[in-house]
Formats: C-alpha cells, structure tokens, sequence
C-alpha cells in the first residue's frame, strides 16, 4: 500500500541522538503552540505502523505536559479499515485503537480514536465479485478511491462543516521516496507556518507533518527510546517490520497524490497492484505460527494473472464493445477491452474466499479464528447486484454458501428472498437456449425486467429498459465485435471526408437486380448509356447518391 523503499534523501545529513533529542523538544513546543493557538479541531490520520506511531507519540507526550484546563480540543485520531488488510496487521490495528482509547480516558486526554470503513457498496469484494471489476492493476486502480480515500474524506469534510476548517495531521516524510519529497516540496509553496500546508484536495484543511525532515533511523530510535505511552509495545512493532521484507508502511490517504500500494506488510492481502506480496510471504516463511495465512496468499496469486481475459466478457460493464488498438511485436491489431468477470468467474471468487474463511477459522491460532474475510453485508450486496442489476435469478449465492459452509445464508436486508424466478426457471431457460450463452442472457434479461416492472403503478421506462436489454445481448460474440468494428470504420472514415467508403459501410455493396429489365424496356439511346454503366455494379450506395439529373 506504500511505495516500494527509497534510498534516504541524498542532501539529508545524519544527525547525532543529541542532535534528534533538541528537534524533539522543539517539536513538543512547536505542536503544544499550534494546539493552544485556536479552536480548530484536529485529525490526525494514523495507520500504526512507524511514522504514524511516532506522530501520534510525539503529540500524545507534548499535550500530556500541558495543564488539564488547556487539554480542551479534541483530537479524533482516525484509522481506515478497507475490510481486506493483512488480518496480523488489523489484530495490531484494533488492538492499538483499544488500548489508545482507554488509556485516553484514564488519562484525562482528549484524544477520541475512530475505525473508518468503506461504505458496502464500494468494498472490495463487493465490486470484484459483485459487479465483476478485474483485479486492480496500475491502469485500472479502482480500489484507492473507494476504500482508502472516500472513507477519511467523508469524515474530513464532516469536520469541516460542522467547524468550518479542520488541521490534519500526518506522518509523512520526505525521505520515504523521491515522490514524496517532491509532493510535499511542491505543497511547501502555501505554507502557513513550518510544517503546516494548505490541502488542495480538501479546502478549510490544513496539513501538518512535525517528523517530514526525519531519517528511518531517527523514526526507530525514538520508538524504541521513548516508552509508548497509551500503553502499546513498540518492540512487537519493530518484531513486525523485522518479520517481512519492506520497510514501508500504508500511510492514511487522502487524495491520489499519496501511494497507496508497494511492498509493504501496511497493505491489503488481496493487493494485486505489487508483482508479489512480499511480506505475506516473508511472515508465512519466516513464522510457523503464520502459515495459517496460506489460503490467503493462494487467493492473491490466483487473481494476480495478467492474461485474464478468458476470465472476463468482451462487453465492457454496461454492455457495450469497445476497441483498442494492440502492439504485440510490432503487429498492430485492434481488439475488444474485456470487461468485467463472468458469471462462472464471480461465483468462483466468492466461493474461493468463502473456503479460506472457513478453512483459517478452523486452522488458525484461537485468537485469529474468528476472521471474517467477507462480511454477511457485502454478500447480501453482492447478491442484490447479481439479481437485480445483472439479471441472475437462479440466486446462486445463497447456494454457493451452503455448500461451503454448510450452514443456510441468512440475508440481513428485508425480503432479499422473495422472487418469482428462481435456480428451476433458471434450469429450463438454459435447456431452451441449448447452450447459447447470448441467447441466455437475453432471455433471462427480458423475463427479470417483465419480473421487476409487473408490481408498478405506472411502468414508466419498461419500453426503454427491454430496449437496452436487445442493445447489450441480441447480438453473438462474433457479431457484436464486429458491429464494433463497423462503427469504428465509420467513425474514421467520417473524420476523414471519405465519402464512398460511408457509402459502402452505411449502405452495402448490393447489386441491384433490375439491369435486365431496364435493357429490354429501354430506348436504343438509353440502351447504349445502360451499356457503358452496366460495367461496373450498381450498388445501393450509388443508387441512393446518384445525380439527380441522372
């Protein structure tokens, strides 16, 4: 979820402990000034991994000096939970948010922790295999935005309208990666004072980042120097980092100028956007207590496959092809953009992640066994997606489920099993269609959209909607890719004036069947101009553009 490491910045010099202990003392001045200074509430994004823990340290000690009569704002420290996170790190997570939030009370601090998650239509599971999004790749990064940045910029702007501006403050530093530097380099321009800047995301929100200038090893050395003081242990954090590869972590995202994935142990488990998740490896290799993670690792790897298109529809999602010109070895070819998962590909992911969360719940440690890989949310979601937007009623979930775990599906949304059309009508319509995949889906569409219609008082729309049915799923493979084709020919031939080959691909080259009978009726003066024209076909495009004097 972050970047993979950078070298430390070349112009940063080392500092000596003393050096870093001064920086320190100024830097609790520093953040005590800034928080007495006004009423605006802050919020500081933290992941638990190093340089959020350090940020959080350093100001949990700096308003602990304070007087208990000037601890008066509040601090809503907040973490985001995109529901897929490596399991080791989100058992660290909670466990972290719950310590922090007693140690808070008891010791009169104004600190208030808040776990934030994705809405359910926007998790992870819910759009993969839900709607059939492919695994998300450096083209396609669709899952940032939903899971990480939507969730903190929803509670961000909720600060703000409720106070009018807010101070967010992060664990950011300039010697993460070269990227990084550059960002906050180029954010530097506005600042307000020393290590505050201005969002340009999130207007009325400022950015406040005490360790930017700091070095990985001034990071470790505060943590293992300075004693936690909500109670957490920093060496099991150090035992973490130490049990996998990278040395990243995820930091909180709030905008798309901060990575959000790398090889990092920060990360979600299902992360596709790295070449290998390095970390999950090195804990399973490096930990006999950790192999119980394997199925997890499977599952990634299985949807890390860059030739996946046998996997997905030639359609894009809302039904329509389109084309991309390829290169391969210099061969230029132009071919559809698949588009989402099949129906047997998004039945077989879910049944997928559903054995691995039977399997870890009865082989993982007791204190990992109650993990839950997809929640009865997501797939109520997934489920309402599969029936009502693509038209699936054989209800395959709940099915799927059973088989798996063998317990029935209990749906938490309210007369989600109730249909008309079900696995049996289902059954029949495949025995008609005789293994015609398109004439299948277009039947199945017609017949769900009668189905969702018939309780209306006014069915305003049915018209259109049994239309889209005909666009998206009359046509067989091989003819709607090269109906694309065909727009795609026209289109050009339009933008370069090409007049007769508008004709052709609008019209045809039918030859018309009236020649003889135009001889034969004809006068001798007409007959020799009917001669010298009947050498070259008369076609329905010359005969609708003719001359009219002709």
């Amino acid at each position: 979820m972050a970047t993979a490491q950078q070298p430390e910045t070349k112009n940063q010099q080392p500092r000596t402990v003393a050096e870093l202990v001064e920086d320190i003392q100024a830097l609790t001045t520093e953040i005590q000034e800034l928080y007495c200074s006004d009423e605006i509430p802050w919020i500081m994004g933290v992941s638990w991994g190093k340089d959020s823990s350090v940020t959080l340290q350093l100001v949990w000690n700096a308003i602990a000096t304070l007087p208990p009569e000037k601890r008066t704002k509040t601090i809503h420290v907040i973490t985001t939970d995109t529901l897929v996170e490596n399991p080791v790190v989100s058992a660290w997570v909670r466990k972290s948010m719950q310590q922090l939030k007693s140690a808070a009370k008891v010791q009169g601090m104004p600190i208030e922790p808040h776990l934030l998650q994705p809405v359910v239509q926007d998790t992870f599971w819910v759009n993969l295999i839900g709607k059939g999004y492919p695994a998300p790749r450096n083209q396609f990064r669709w899952c940032t935005q939903r899971l990480k940045i939507n969730p903190a910029n929803h509670f961000i702007r909720e600060m703000v309208r409720a106070n009018g501006e807010t101070i967010l403050v992060l664990g950011t530093r300039k010697a993460e990666s070269s990227k990084r530097a550059a960002t906050m380099q180029k954010h530097q321009i506005g600042r307000v004072r020393d290590r505050l800047s201005p969002n340009a995301s999130l207007p009325n929100s400022l950015i406040y980042t005490p360790i930017e200038d700091w070095r990985n090893d001034e990071v470790w050395i505060y943590l293992n120097q300075w004693q936690n003081p909500w109670g957490g242990n920093n060496k099991d954090l150090f035992a973490m980092y130490r049990g996998a590869t990278a040395d990243n972590e995820c930091p909180l995202v709030v905008d798309t100028s901060t990575p959000s994935c790398g090889d990092s142990r920060f990360g979600c488990w299902i992360c596709t956007i790295v070449n290998k998740d390095k970390s999950m490896e090195a804990m399973i290799q490096n930990d006999e207590e950790k192999e119980w993670m394997q199925p997890l690792l499977d599952i990634r790897n299985e949807l890390d496959i860059k030739e996946d298109h046998d996997k997905r529809d030639f359609r894009r999602i809302w039904g329509e092809v389109q084309l991309f010109e390829r290169n391969v070895d210099n061969e230029i070819s132009v071919e559809p953009i698949p588009g989402p998962y099949t129906k047997y590909w998004r039945e077989h992911w879910l049944r997928r992640v559903l054995e691995a969360q039977t399997q870890i719940r009865n082989t993982a440690p007791e204190n990992m066994r109650d993990i839950t890989l997809i929640t009865p949310e997501e797939m109520s979601e997934i489920r309402r997606i599969w029936l009502e937007e693509k038209h699936e009623f054989d209800d395959s979930l709940p099915r799927i489920y059973q088989e798996v775990t063998g317990e029935e599906f209990q749906d938490p949304r309210p007369g989600a099993g109730y249909s008309l059309l079900g696995s049996d009508e289902w059954a029949v319509l495949e025995e008609i269609c005789e293994g015609d995949a398109m004439h299948l889906e277009l039947m199945a569409k017609l017949l769900d959209t009668e189905r969702q219609y018939r309780k209306m008082a006014r069915r305003v729309g049915i018209y259109d909607a049994l239309e889209k049915c005909f666009e998206t799923s009359s046509r067989s493979q091989e003819e709607a890719i090269k109906n694309a084709h065909l727009k795609r020919d026209l289109k050009t031939a339009v933008a370069q004036a090409d007049v007769e080959k508008v004709k052709q691909l609008t019209l045809g080259d039918v030859v018309a069947t009236d020649e003889v009978t135009d001889n034969l009726t004809a006068s001798p003066q007409d007959k020799s101009s009917t001669t010298e024209s009947a050498t070259k076909p008369k076609t329905w495009g010359n005969i609708k553009f003719q001359n009219r004097d002709t």
